[in-house]
């Protein structure tokens, strides 16, 4: 049975994951934050966005084949010190507000779908960006609490209140060189080592706009240049270098096509080199990682795609059977299938002992853009099939 709340209003969870769905007639992004008990994120890293969609119990999910953006918690996995994860919405048109468009949030058993909660608040005037829900813990459990407080400054304003270093002005200019001293300084003991402080997190979509794109693990890019699709036809190489010792590591590359469901739709590997009538293409396998360059590609179509795909997830495996840890400089890269330019490149610089690794997924936003992201995480898997549920659950 759906509870419905009212603005400071709450519901225990029947579900130790939920996902947390907010729509609204205008385009929204959505975020989560990790809170302690003292109502601010330990670091950076506790900010959930579309910058950064994966953190300790908590990811983010871009909105794609009609499913919304949202925010999945995940209670049993959340760390120590944890005590509450707030969901936010910000406008993504950064004139408008929050007036007469009132976002909904619909709260559902990640792992069921079903819905347990939903909730819409009273009346927004000025607003262009809202505290929507907390999930929280209290006696042990876990509930949900229906928030509905807005902010007039946007997202930055929801990240700065609770402690996220937000930095989206322009590096100053260097500080000019200083002449040097007349005289010798006195010696003084060394500096104790000091920690730099984490990087500010950026509230600026990541674009083709400045050229080519290094990824790190869990960041993305949008595949837009100047506000629109900047091409219909792009190529995953992926790149690895063979064992030493004469032994020779057979790396396969595929691509899983899932729906809105995150079922498998198809798989482009060695097995079968062509799906969607040529849509996605393998360029075959290559049994050892010799030569120069891409090792194997997989070219996509992105306009001759079927309506019901909405994610493609790249992975790798090691069909010969030795780990990654056996691997050198192993990468992945997305090309311009016309020109051949690299746009993006996420190299991978560290492995673990395992057979399989996802690389990076393609997500088609409710807009139509293809969003990328690296992602480099391990599993114990041979061969495509056995990739399909894992690389499901990271869509």
């Amino acid at each position: 049975m759906t509870t419905v709340l009212t603005q400071g209003g709450n519901a225990p969870l029947a579900s130790a994951r939920v996902t947390v769905e907010v729509t609204a007639p205008k385009a929204l992004d959505v975020s989560g934050l990790l809170l302690t008990e003292a109502g601010k994120v330990r670091s950076d890293a506790d900010f959930v966005f579309f910058n950064a969609p994966n953190g300790p119990g908590v990811t983010h999910r871009p909105a794609a084949g009609g499913a919304p953006d949202a925010i999945t918690v995940d209670t049993g996995a959340l760390p120590a010190g944890i005590e509450k994860v707030v969901v936010t919405a910000s406008l993504d048109d950064a004139g408008a507000t929050f007036a007469g468009t009132e976002p909904t949030a619909t709260i559902r058993n990640a792992d069921t779908g079903e819905v347990l909660v939903t909730f819409t608040p009273p009346r927004l005037t000025r607003e262009t960006a809202l505290v929507v829900v907390e999930v929280y813990r209290r006696g042990g459990a876990w509930k949900v609490r229906a928030v509905g407080q807005g902010y007039a400054d946007g997202l930055a304003g929801i990240a700065t209140d609770f402690g996220v270093t937000v930095d989206d002005s322009p590096a100053p200019p260097p500080a000019p060189p200083q002449s040097a001293p007349t005289q010798a300084a006195p010696t003084k003991a060394p500096p104790k080592p000091v920690t730099p402080p984490a990087v500010p997190a950026s509230l600026t979509k990541v674009t083709l706009d400045k050229g080519r794109v290094s990824l790190t693990k869990g960041g993305s890019v949008s595949l837009e240049k100047n506000g629109k699709p900047f091409l219909a036809a792009v190529r995953m190489g992926l790149g690895w270098e063979p064992a030493g010792r004469g032994r020779n590591i057979d790396l396969d590359a595929s691509c899983i096509a899932f729906d809105a469901q995150r079922n498998k739709v198809e798989t482009a590997w060695f097995m079968k080199l062509s799906v969607f009538n040529g849509a996605i293409a393998h360029s075959g396998d290559n049994l050892t990682g010799e030569g120069a360059g891409d090792d194997e590609a997989i070219t996509v179509h992105l306009d001759g795609l079927p309506a019901e795909v909405c994610g493609l997830v790249f992975v790798v495996n090691s069909f010969s059977g030795q780990k990654f840890t056996d691997v050198k400089n192993a990468y992945c890269r997305l090309l311009d299938a016309g020109s051949g330019q690299e746009l993006v490149r996420f190299d991978l610089t560290t492995s673990e002992p395992s057979t399989g690794v996802v690389m990076c997924k393609l997500v088609r936003q409710y807009s139509g853009e293809w969003v990328m992201t690296a992602i480099g995480e391990y599993v114990n898997a041979k061969t495509a099939r056995a990739m399909v549920k894992p690389a499901g659950a990271m869509l």
